[in-house]
């Protein structure tokens, strides 16, 4: 949560990404974070994803999410086709409007206009993609995002059209975005304003079922549905697994002390970021030690319990699991209980999940 932290932490996510790697996962999630110490390299997640890229040809990047209004759309497509290419495809662009006012204000952009600019920015982005050399410019005239692109966007994208996006199933746009252009989507496990609860499946289930529906709908071949639906995506804040369900308990309450601890730290520069009504947040997010906050973030327990809270949904039709290993100040200590995770993960999770799928 300091500056001369942040090296360490950064060679720590490199060395977790490559353990994780080497024990048979598919994919590295970053999230997009600015000005605080919740993820040092999440100010710029695309450049260390082109980093670990060079080190992990194997794996699959995505982001979790990008924060689109924070983003001018030319860097924005100009980025994901870079990172198209280097990965050769295997990227997953996660896409949100996003959820902290500081962020935005340190950008320029109004609080209450993220909905509407991220949905302009996208467009604009699309627009970009599909422009050739010859066509009319494209004008760009959204919030703080001005220009006009005579030419094209370069590189190329390495797929067709432009990499995956990732939309979040929450709105009934972001959901048919998704299921029209055959991509996966994050499913959210809460309804706002409650960003939390107990029931978790429940919300999964029916945002699952919607997405799923407009889907099959779209007319895409067997082959789309099936990968859209392999990267469908389940996400926990914290995913924690011990050898026994009451030590995953302990250890988990210790990450979740000091995860906390450090959301506390951040409660004054929210509030300086919320001081006027153009940026007050409308929902709010529960204590992380609170049953509503474990309930819907947190998956722990003994390699047995982690699979059996899975399984329904498996049998749901969600393709992939995003795991929160490194949650919280990332000491040695919180480290090595990453990697512990990754290991039972390996060992025991993935494979009885992969037999049953």
């Amino acid at each position: 949560m300091a500056p001369e932290e942040d090296r360490a932490l950064i060679k720590q996510l490199v060395a977790h990404a490559t353990h994780a790697a080497d024990r048979g996962f598919d994919a590295i999630f970053m999230p997009d974070h600015h000005f605080n110490g919740y993820m040092p390299i999440a100010s710029d997640s695309y450049m260390f994803a082109a980093y670990l890229a060079a080190k992990l040809p194997h794996m699959h990047f995505g982001f979790s999410v990008t924060s689109v209004p924070l983003h001018h759309p030319v860097r924005f497509a100009e980025r994901i086709n870079i990172l198209d290419q280097l990965t050769e495809g295997k990227l997953l662009v996660g896409i949100g409007s996003g959820t902290t006012p500081e962020e935005m204000i340190g950008f320029g952009v109004d609080y209450r206009d993220a909905g509407a600019i991220s949905e302009r920015n996208l467009a604009i982005a699309e627009e970009l993609w599909a422009k050739g050399v010859d066509d009319p410019a494209v004008e760009i005239a959204n919030g703080p995002y001005k220009g006009r692109v005579l030419q094209r966007i370069t590189p190329a994208s390495f797929t067709a059209g432009h990499a995956r996006l990732m939309p979040v199933a929450m709105k009934e746009s972001s959901a048919r975005r998704a299921a029209e252009n055959g991509w996966p989507a994050f499913i959210p496990a809460f309804t706002p304003p409650n960003i939390g609860g107990t029931e978790p499946l429940k919300h999964v289930t029916k945002y699952f079922n919607a997405y799923r529906a407009m889907l099959d709908d779209a007319g895409h071949s067997d082959a789309v549905v099936a990968d859209a639906l392999s990267w469908t995506t389940h996400t926990y804040q914290v995913v924690h697994v011990a050898e026994t369900d009451e030590q995953a308990r302990d250890e988990l309450m210790t990450i979740l002390h000091s995860y906390q601890n450090a959301i506390e730290r951040e409660a004054a520069f929210n509030a300086r970021a919320e001081a006027d009504s153009a940026n007050k947040k409308t929902d709010r997010t529960p204590n992380a030690l609170s049953d509503d906050w474990i309930g819907t973030w947190c998956l722990y327990g003994s390699p047995e319990t982690v699979i059996k809270h899975l399984k329904p949904y498996a049998e749901l039709g969600i393709g992939n699991i995003l795991c929160g290993t490194t949650t919280g100040p990332l000491t040695d200590e919180r480290l090595r209980l990453g990697n512990q995770t990754l290991d039972l993960l390996s060992a025991h999770v993935m494979p009885a999940l992969n037999k049953a799928a």
